[in-house]
């Protein structure tokens, strides 16, 4: 059963659109992550434009964390304070995010650009992600003896403006999760994406906070920068395909809410081992269609539409 799309101009069949939005919603539960960082790569490989998939993407990774929220909230799971001082710095981020992507898809280089930036910082975190839990799990499984540790201090940790959050356990300046959100945000804007493959790692490595913590602090904090970018873009950039959007939030919506429940089965350096995977096949997939030679050798440019 296929079904049209205005704004993407093309037919997709629903029952594919609803399963990637089921199965990207169920990771979005599972690991504290928006699901975009997926969900978007995957339109683009059914044929989606770039622009419409990033603009379209906000609104289902939207739905996906607020149904992951949810299920974390009742398990006393979410920093509320640590959420709204990553809010504030994600706000600033996805509106400059947004000039950034109308500049660029006036230039004709956005389909470029999105597709480099997923490669080199999806690939980056990946690596990193997947080096760490393999050592993570290696200790467990030799049952090494460590030394119980909150977080490591590094000079991060010595700036200014410190707060104490209470729920995390941590005391540390107000600019590091500020300047987290901010750069969240502007990825978030580019990539369609809510950010939770950076947040994530960087809220458990920067920041030092406990990993049960941080998967529903983290889709708090998406709920809202998205839905800012998707409004931003639907107004500046015309890019939001509210079909498609439909189609995608009603799958992410029931994929999440069994996502959370399977979390609780996982350890913590498991959960990171599995998006690290997850991560790099995406990787591979972006890289292989960037350096593969076009079946069409010329291409017609068509300019945006205002």
């Amino acid at each position: 059963m296929h079904v049209y799309l205005p704004i993407a101009e093309m037919s997709v069949n629903i029952f594919l659109i609803l399963g990637m939005g089921g199965g990207v919603g169920f990771l979005s539960g599972l690991i504290g992550v928006g699901g975009g960082f997926l969900m978007t790569p995957l339109l683009i490989f059914a044929g989606v434009p770039p622009a419409v998939a990033v603009g379209t993407e906000a609104n289902q990774i939207v739905a996906s964390s607020v149904s992951g929220v949810l299920a974390h909230w009742r398990r006393g799971n979410v920093d509320l304070k640590m959420g709204f001082v990553l809010l504030v710095g994600g706000f600033v981020g996805s509106t400059i995010g947004v000039w950034l992507f109308t500049l660029l898809r006036k230039l004709g280089q956005i389909d470029f650009v999105i597709s480099i930036s997923y490669v080199v910082f999806l690939g980056t975190i990946g690596v990193l992600m997947l080096i760490e839990s393999g050592r993570a799990m290696l200790r467990h499984r030799r049952a090494m003896p460590q030394r119980v540790k909150l977080h490591q201090h590094t000079w991060l940790h010595g700036l200014p403006f410190k707060m104490r959050f209470r729920k995390s356990k941590l005391y540390i300046s107000a600019l590091l999760p500020l300047g987290i959100g901010a750069f969240v945000g502007i990825l978030a804007a580019i990539m369609g994406v809510g950010g939770g493959f950076i947040m994530v790692p960087a809220m458990i490595y920067l920041l030092g906070m406990p990993t049960s913590v941080v998967v529903g602090t983290s889709l708090f904090q998406i709920i809202f920068v998205t839905a800012n970018v998707s409004f931003l873009q639907a107004v500046e950039n015309q890019t939001v395909d509210v079909l498609l959007a439909v189609l995608l939030l009603v799958g992410g919506v029931i994929g999440a809410q069994i996502g959370s429940r399977f979390s609780a089965r996982l350890r913590g350096e498991q959960l990171r081992g599995l998006l690290a995977i997850i991560v790099l096949a995406v990787v591979g997939k972006l890289l292989f269609d960037l350096v593969a030679a076009p079946s069409d050798v010329y291409s017609l440019y068509l300019p945006a539409r205002h």
